[in-house]
């Protein structure tokens, strides 16, 4: 059976107390459920959020990692790093880091690689802009990401992965994409994969959906059959919206 999943991503926000008082809120004020939760603070942040959410059920993930083992790359973060300080979940192909630093299928297909060799579970985020939804063509560009980066993996490793959906062109462009087409997609998602890896596989794939997600339409969209649960940008840097969002399951 699939998990229900509610991750926080929190961006280049909080310095190190602010970190802190928010994931201490979160821990007061965490509610008696079986979706987890996951928060994904700054690098510079990550040890101090392992060690505060030690003795609670919150899952801290980093946001990125570079592909390398080590070596010359100056400013990046190694897999084998995150996981000697706890950090053993990782967000990969975040549309920010598609369309800011460039990042291609192949590169992340390469960074998917690495995280499995060091046995970390990949939050993968992919999803069409707004002139492929204008042009009908997101279907494709959903499956061409997916295939690209992921089709390569054997179907033992697909334990380790969730599915986030980023419908880019509902974030910020005034554009509002609906529950319906966030189901929509979701099952194309799931379908795809069960094509590939079949039922067993594809059934038990958590894939969250990460298009604007809101204390007041988390409910509504958590509801939909293939929709389970949400990457969270602004609504989670607030506890209270945050665990609101967790309650809509």
């Amino acid at each position: 059976m699939r998990k229900n999943i509610v991750a926080g991503n929190w961006k280049m926000h909080k310095n190190q107390q602010e970190t802190i008082a928010l994931l201490e809120e979160i821990i007061a004020n965490h509610p008696k459920t079986a979706t987890e939760i996951v928060v994904a603070p700054t690098f510079v942040n990550l040890a101090k959020a392992v060690e505060t959410t030690k003795e609670h059920n919150i899952t801290v993930a980093a946001q990125n990692m570079h592909q390398a083992e080590g070596g010359a790359y100056t400013g990046e973060i190694a897999a084998g790093m995150l996981t000697d300080i706890g950090v053993n979940t990782v967000i990969l192909g975040h549309s920010e880091r598609r369309a800011y630093f460039h990042e291609s299928d192949a590169l992340l297909a390469s960074k998917v690689d690495t995280a499995f060799k060091h046995e970390m579970r990949v939050i993968f985020c992919f999803g069409e802009e707004l002139k492929d939804r204008q042009i009908n063509n997101h279907f494709n560009v959903v499956e061409y990401q997916l295939r690209d980066a992921l089709f390569h993996l054997e179907k033992k490793d697909w334990a380790s992965i969730v599915l986030a959906y980023e419908p880019v062109w509902a974030i910020g462009t005034g554009e509002t994409a609906s529950p319906e087409q966030a189901q929509e997609m979701h099952k194309f998602i799931r379908s795809l994969v069960e094509k590939v890896y079949g039922f067993d596989i594809a059934d038990n794939l958590t894939i969250l959906y990460g298009g604007s997600v809101k204390p007041d339409n988390a409910k509504e969209i958590f509801s939909k059959p293939d929709v389970d649960g949400g990457l969270i940008g602004g609504a989670a840097l607030k506890a209270e919206d945050f665990l609101a969002i967790v309650n809509g399951f």
